[in-house]
């Protein structure tokens, strides 16, 4: 997933690397995470990382440092056979009851998946000076996301695995002693020239719009904005959101 600063249309544009037999030159796992919860349910095999799931608990790992902008990447392969009632999540959060999330069940590989434009002057909030950790879990959520936990986690199949390898950053790190505002500061195209600062990143151009036109086409399955019973108050980016 690439973040951008840009405050006038974009936006933020979200990719994650599908699971490929190649070689990567991507950092090794521990230079850049950790396992956060369940270690015993965490396992490495060589160079990839694997995360369980089964009836007793699920695992998940997060970066070691947070960061404002940038480009995170990972090759996933995901959960296989019938994984109903399952989630393997790559997410972003920031800490604290205000905190901004951006959270994924479902990867679209090097295709964007969703445009949130600056919506600042209108009153939605927007996510460019809260310092995010970088995470992944796997966990059980047939309570309400298999068509709203109608269709229960088969655990006959369990334990269900999901495989991580080609761990990579690419982003301007907040270090925790340095204060919010410097960091935002140090971060922002007003103190340097970044390559999240560049055009091609404020804006989808023709093809990747008709990518996202494909992907909500033929894979949105699940949309917050009206989910009433999860949300009865309507977000407000839902009212002014470009898709």
């Amino acid at each position: 997933m690439a973040i951008s600063s840009s405050s006038s249309k974009l936006v933020f544009l979200l990719w994650v690397l599908g699971f490929m037999s190649v070689m990567s030159s991507a950092a090794k796992f521990d230079e850049l995470f950790e396992p956060s919860w369940a270690l015993d349910h965490v396992s490495f095999e060589g160079e990839e990382l694997k995360l369980k799931l089964d009836n007793f608990s699920g695992a998940g790992f997060g970066s070691k440092s947070k960061y404002l902008f940038g480009k995170t990447t990972v090759q996933i392969k995901l959960v296989e056979g019938d994984s109903a009632g399952t989630v393997t999540a790559f997410y972003m959060s920031s800490d604290g009851p205000k905190h901004n999330e951006f959270d994924f069940e479902f990867l679209v590989d090097e295709t964007p998946i969703r445009v949130f434009t600056n919506k600042e002057k209108k009153g939605v909030p927007f996510p460019k000076d809260q310092p995010m950790g970088i995470y992944s879990s796997i966990w059980n959520a047939d309570d309400w996301a298999t068509q709203g936990g109608r269709v229960k986690t088969d655990w006959s199949h369990a334990p269900f695995v999901a495989s991580y390898k080609g761990f990579d950053i690419n982003g301007c790190e907040c270090p925790i002693s340095t204060n919010a505002v410097d960091n935002t500061k140090k971060c922002s195209a007003s103190e340097g020239k970044y390559w999240w600062d560049e055009p091609v990143l404020s804006e989808l151009n023709l093809h990747q719009s008709h990518q996202l036109m494909w992907v909500q086409a033929k894979h949105l399955i699940y949309d917050y904005c009206t989910d009433t019973a999860r949300f009865p108050v309507t977000p407000a980016e839902c009212e002014h959101r470009r898709w």
